[in-house]
């Protein structure tokens, strides 16, 4: 039997911290979600420890709209938006949020929020390892979790976890980093080049693993 490969996350003591509100929207959840990330990882510094203002988080195809204010090492993602915040992006929120208009207002600040909402990805196989880790107390997944990650020097393979029932997750390895990480939606993913190999049962499991990563809930 293959050995589990088990990566720990990267450990900081500065952390900037990171509220979001009571009964948070998905929307502030996963801006909440990403911003912890991203200063987990020690991306955009500048952003998540120094800035000060409120930036205005708008869907380029939703209403959905969140707030981040900023206060120099004190971050809060609210729902909604101020009458008149410092500055104002408009994104993609189901593509990284890539913005799909000039941001308003300050763009100083909406480009520091922008960075670390845009942080680099974790290698697929680290992000892989902590998607296990998270959800594979959730009831119903199965007992291993089978990885094949194509790349420019072919396909790779990672198993998580031991047992007799398995499910097995595919795709471009930019794409499975995407969804293990929570950046990219599961069930977008799928059409973008994402498979999964089991039963609907594993595949709605897997569909109720990835909002808990996407949005830690």
């Amino acid at each position: 039997m293959a050995a589990t490969t088990t990566i720990a996350a990267p450990v900081r003591q500065d952390v900037p911290h990171i509220a979001i509100e009571d009964d948070a929207t998905p929307m502030v959840r996963l801006v909440g979600r990403t911003l912890r990330d991203a200063a987990a990882a020690g991306h955009a510094e500048e952003a998540l420890g120094r800035a000060a203002g409120t930036v205005a988080i708008r869907s380029h195809d939703t209403p959905q709209v969140a707030t981040v204010a900023l206060a120099g090492g004190r971050i809060e993602v609210m729902a909604g938006a101020p009458a008149e915040p410092d500055a104002t992006v408009v994104v993609d929120l189901d593509g990284r949020f890539v913005p799909t208009q000039d941001p308003m207002g300050d763009p100083e600040l909406a480009t520091l929020v922008l960075q670390a909402l845009r942080s680099p990805l974790p290698h697929w196989r680290e992000a892989a390892a902590r998607f296990w880790e998270v959800t594979r107390d959730i009831p119903g997944v199965p007992d291993v979790l089978v990885v094949e990650a194509s790349g420019p020097e072919g396909i790779e393979h990672d198993r998580f976890g031991a047992g007799l029932t398995s499910y097995l997750v595919a795709g471009p390895a930019d794409l499975l980093a995407g969804v293990f990480s929570g950046a990219d939606d599961f069930l977008v993913s799928l059409a973008a080049g994402v498979r999964i190999q089991g039963t609907l049962s594993q595949l709605s499991v897997m569909t109720a693993a990835s909002w808990k990563v996407r949005f830690d809930v």
